[in-house]
């Protein structure tokens, strides 16, 4: 069942999301089946400011390369631009994707939530206006929704999410299976920029992996496979810690090499 938005504002009343900027370095945990991914680097920058009453700022940019068996690299470089409102009922993007030396692929376009609906209106790559199921989510609400769940003790949580990405018509249903808490005190396994923070130490955090399913496929089997998974470490505030991008083929993790607090303007 998906939560109303008011459980969601309140639970963020209750822990502010922090603004901040962190670096993850990316490298190649695995390689599967057929795939011939021998190797993958690169960096994630990801920048997060706002607040519930004035809203939410993300910057986000993946520069990654891929080296395959035939000695072929892939240099992708992905970056994003979103403002969310507090609330969750307007979600203005844009999105530039460059593969190696061709043009940018560009996504541009703004939705908004109205009474049982969503209103999506593109841009780019075309000029187009469509309605999506009241009950989607954008991308910071959806974070809020995990928090909210996690205080709760749920394990399960299902959410229709819609981010811009691909063509910019794309839902997913995602599945978040959420672990026990790992209160502050506890020491990481692997310590990172984010352990290391004063301002990071008290807080509680939970083991995250969220499944990402393309709506508009349908499945012959009924068990669909994930178009990826992400798998983090997500603090109460917002903030995620070590990242495994599972892409299928293959597996990315993500270190967090740095971590800055960013100041931020409380709500009146």
């Amino acid at each position: 069942m998906v939560a109303g938005v008011g459980g969601a504002a309140q639970a963020a009343a209750s822990a502010p999301f922090m603004a901040h900027q962190a670096l993850y370095e990316l490298k190649l945990l695995k390689s599967r089946g057929s795939a011939s991914v021998n190797s993958a680097s690169g960096r994630i920058l990801y920048n997060f400011t706002g607040s519930a009453c004035e809203g939410y700022t993300s910057d986000f940019r993946q520069v990654s390369e891929l080296e395959t068996g035939e000695g072929k690299n892939t240099l992708s470089d992905l970056r994003s631009t979103s403002w969310e409102d507090g609330a969750g009922k307007s979600y203005r993007f844009k999105i530039d994707t460059r593969m190696n030396d061709g043009d940018a692929s560009v996504i541009d376009g703004v939705a908004e939530r109205d009474g049982d609906h969503v209103t999506v209106k593109l841009k780019q790559p075309v000029a187009k206006t469509f309605t999506l199921d009241g009950a989607t989510v954008f991308p910071t609400e959806q974070i809020h929704r995990i928090v909210a769940a996690a205080r709760e003790g749920k394990s399960v949580l299902e959410l229709k999410v819609y981010d811009g990405s691909d063509t910019g018509e794309k839902v997913y249903n995602t599945l978040t299976v959420i672990g026990a808490a790992i209160p502050g005190d506890r020491a990481a396994a692997e310590p990172d920029a984010s352990t290391s923070s004063d301002a990071m130490k008290p807080l509680t955090r939970w083991p995250v992996t969220v499944s990402y399913y393309d709506e508009s496929a349908k499945s012959n089997s009924g068990e669909q496979t994930p178009v990826y998974a992400m798998s983090f470490e997500l603090y109460e505030n917002g903030v995620s810690r070590s990242l495994v991008l599972d892409y299928n083929d293959f597996v990315i993790g993500g270190t967090m090499g740095k971590f800055n607090v960013k100041d931020s303007k409380p709500c009146k």
